[in-house]
């Protein structure tokens, strides 16, 4: 039988360890604040840190679909191209206070420990998310924000057809088998619960969902073939009767009944406990800080909302793959590339991702730069079948250096 877990005890104890590491970090500085580096070292638990830093892609995302409006024409090239720069640089000024931190990362304790509990639930909520269908290149978007068991999901994506939309049922269900086949090879449960243990005490029993109580069994009935009834004994003769007395009429009966009408009773309900809410980052901003586009309308009074009709557009598509010029590689590459190229290239190191792209941008030309990609880094780092981001960072490369 397959041990069930319980998501409400991972809630809780998401909640419970990131008010205690948050106790840790704030306690003595309650006005201090965390940048992205910040974040991806802000647990010794690397899948952690990945999972927050993926929720903050999505409030980034969300903040730049809310810059619309009927009144100008977002598609313009010249538009576009400053809209990217402008959320590339917004996502180097990551700055969170501990009221949005803190549920970002209680969420992030919980998918972990439900990925590490049940991969499929992973597959499902990082890599599908609500696509109801998907190509293999889409679901590899997601493998940056994934440290735990990688290995097993690229060789799933690596057996899907290139290119070719699947259902996500038909993609749900194929996983399940895969992770039945891989199963010697997924991280085991023991050690991914100690790294926690470490943090707060934590057991695989204490996720175990609570056994239903049992229902109270009726009263038997007795059950008998049928009854035993034994014959009355004769009754004495009885003495003869007296003269009857004179009749006497007895009084009518009431017209109005003397019996209570029935009064429904009340059904007994057990009050619910309602789960505690998770805050939205704009409304759990400490000091009543409001989000982007408000501070913008807030300047502007006299400019209409742009927050209406702009077609949404794909945050990862970067200066990488279209615009003009670049000035530099750090001001073209946009907070969802960073992340890729860190993870991917980079082993997770931040400081070496930025050493490599300073020294990039002081190199004079573009064959230079190439060269110190295709052979000093990709020696340094072992770069092997990472030809995908590779060649983003080489087009970036073309694009700095091209007239």
């Amino acid at each position: 039988m397959k041990t069930k877990y319980s998501h409400a005890k991972r809630e809780q104890y998401g909640r419970l360890l990131a008010s205690l590491l948050c106790d840790q970090h704030f306690g003595a500085r309650p006005t201090a604040t965390l940048d992205g580096p910040a974040v991806l070292r802000f647990t010794p638990i690397r899948q952690v840190n990945l999972f927050v830093v993926q929720q903050l892609l999505g409030k980034w995302t969300a903040e730049m679909t809310k810059l619309r409006s009927p009144y100008f024409d977002f598609e313009d090239a010249d538009v576009r191209q400053a809209l990217t720069q402008f959320m590339n640089i917004l996502s180097r000024r990551i700055k969170l206070s501990r009221p949005v931190f803190e549920p970002l990362l209680a969420q992030a304790i919980t998918d972990t420990l439900g990925g590490a509990l049940a991969p499929t639930e992973m597959f499902t909520h990082k890599l599908l998310g609500e696509a109801t269908t998907c190509t293999p290149e889409q679901l590899r978007e997601g493998l940056r924000y994934l440290d735990l068991n990688k290995p097993v999901f690229e060789s799933f994506l690596a057996t899907l057809p290139a290119q070719q939309e699947q259902e996500r049922d038909y993609l749900v269900s194929r996983f399940r088998l895969h992770e039945e086949t891989c199963a010697a090879e997924l991280q085991p449960l023991a050690s991914v619960l100690e790294s926690f243990n470490v943090l707060l005490p934590l057991s695989e029993k204490e996720l175990y969902e609570e056994p239903a109580a049992p229902e109270a069994a009726p009263p038997a009935q007795p059950v008998s073939s049928g009854p035993l009834v034994q014959p009355a004994p004769p009754a004495p003769a009885a003495p003869a009767p007296p003269a009857p007395a004179p009749a006497v009429p007895e009084p009518a009966p009431s017209p109005v009944s003397s019996a209570a009408p029935a009064v429904p009773a009340t059904p007994k309900s057990t009050p619910e406990i309602p789960a505690e809410p998770r805050r939205p980052l704009a409304d759990s901003v400490a000091g009543g800080a409001v989000p982007l586009y408000e501070k913008l309308k807030a300047e502007q009074p006299a400019a209409p909302s742009l927050s209406e009709t702009l077609r949404q557009e794909r945050v990862s598509t970067t200066l990488a793959e279209k615009g003009p010029r670049v000035e530099s590689l750090r001001e073209a590459i946009s907070i969802n590339q960073r992340f890729s190229f860190i993870n991917e290239l980079f082993n997770g190191e931040n400081m070496e991702y930025h050493a490599a792209i300073q020294h990039l941008d002081t190199l004079p030309d573009a064959s230079t730069a190439k060269r110190y990609v295709t052979e000093n880094l990709t020696e340094q780092y072992g770069w092997v079948r990472k030809d995908e981001h590779i060649n983003k960072l080489l087009k970036l490369i073309d694009r700095k250096f091209s007239n």
